[in-house]
């Protein structure tokens, strides 16, 4: 099973990539992390608990108001949903404090994602699937782009782009908050980059300054690049023949240890040009 690590920043259109690749012609199964990472802290759950317990005492706002739709201890007794908008503001940010808050976000909620995210895996792999995307914000810093054959960067070359897109889908944000939101991220350039480094056929990257056609256009494009370097008669091939899908999962995740060291090469030559 070819499994597709699809990765970007926020607003570049990733979610629209996603969505274009779950539908006809394509038809691939998506892990998507993001839903994954609603479900592990729903009111009950012990993400949820975690937030409540760490982020409580000193926002105020974590948990969205008392409503008619909404009672005091949320709709199951289990207590209200979290406030997003309240906890972005508690996380997105380049201040130190910012970043401590983020890392026990991430600490909480990255662990269970993963598991949610391998059962998943595995039950796509059960049903016969040959290819899966995983979509995944962080692929590249949380090590998971390690275990694709193939990864799909969506990204944007004008700055503005993004933040334009990203203020008019969240309208309740400010400039510095929209911007703050793009800081905390790695610049999507430079995801750019790394993934035109991984080499031809193991690294794609989607334009998408322009239309929903022209998107569709890079789409198809980068689609017919990854079929070229995994044919499909090999991905049936790995599917029926578990051992030795073993060994090219092994195979793979080798080779995306090398193709990080070099990266990390080249990033610290770069840095010490500087």
């Amino acid at each position: 099973m070819l499994l597709i690590g699809l990765t970007g920043s926020i607003a570049t259109g990733k979610s629209t990539v996603s969505s274009i690749l779950t539908s006809s012609p394509y038809n691939l199964p998506i892990v998507d992390a993001d839903l994954l990472a609603r479900k592990v802290v729903e009111p009950g759950t012990a993400g949820y608990k975690a937030i409540v317990k760490y982020f409580g005492p000193t926002t105020p706002d974590l948990l969205v108001e008392p409503s008619d739709s909404v009672p005091e201890n949320g709709v199951d007794g289990k207590g209200r949903p979290l406030n997003r908008p309240a906890l972005g503001k508690r996380v997105f940010g380049d201040s130190e404090e910012r970043k401590k808050d983020r890392g026990v976000l991430n600490s909480i909620v990255h662990p269970a994602v993963r598991k949610e995210m391998y059962m998943s895996l595995l039950w796509c792999y059960l049903t016969g699937h040959r290819a899966v995307v995983l979509d995944v914000p962080l692929l590249f810093e949380s090590a998971l782009d390690r275990m694709c054959g193939v990864v799909m960067v969506v990204a944007v070359r004008d700055p503005e782009v993004q933040m334009k897109r990203l203020m008019e889908r969240d309208a309740h944000l400010s400039r510095e908050d929209a911007q703050n939101r793009v800081l905390s991220q790695t610049d999507v350039r430079l995801k750019a980059r790394r993934c035109e480094a991984r080499g031809k056929g193991k690294g794609v990257v989607v334009w998408n300054d322009g239309s929903k056609a022209e998107l569709k256009a890079n789409i198809d494009n980068a689609i017919q690049e990854i079929q070229r370097s995994s044919p499909g008669w090999w991905n049936w091939f790995l599917l029926f023949c578990p051992p030795l899908a073993v060994m090219s999962g092994a195979w793979t995740f080798w080779r995306n240890v090398q193709i990080n060291k070099t990266w990390k090469e080249l990033e610290l030559k770069e840095k010490a040009k500087l």
